[in-house]
């Protein structure tokens, strides 16, 4: 059981690095602020949530258990909260999304 325990542990450590990885690549390789923040906002809250998992299954039956889970359900109110906050000012400060031209399609005749 112990086995199982910690191979379950290590697959969402992992998988939680990975995800912060991807969306920190996200971050980089995007081309304007509303993606961006899709990328971190989804990637980072799955990511943190992914670690603070592996970490709770890590803890057992501690004190430590209850710390993590207040992170985790810390962690799962915040970060889309402030990513949707940090979309509406900008929005309301004027920033435009970056619109598909439509110059791709073969359908439009321009």
């Amino acid at each position: 059981m112990d086995l199982a325990l910690d191979l379950l542990s290590w697959f969402c450590l992992v998988a939680g690095v990975l995800f912060g990885v991807t969306a920190g690549i996200g971050l980089l390789r995007l081309p304007d602020l509303f993606t961006r923040m899709h990328a971190a906002g989804i990637g980072d809250t799955l990511a943190a949530a992914l670690v603070v998992l592996g970490l709770t299954l890590q803890a057992g039956l501690t004190i430590n258990l209850i710390k993590l889970a207040l992170i985790m359900v810390f962690i799962l109110l915040t970060s889309p909260t402030s990513t949707h906050a940090l979309a509406k000012a900008a929005l309301h400060g004027g920033v435009k999304p970056l619109l598909d031209s439509g110059k791709d399609d073969p359908s439009s005749k321009t």
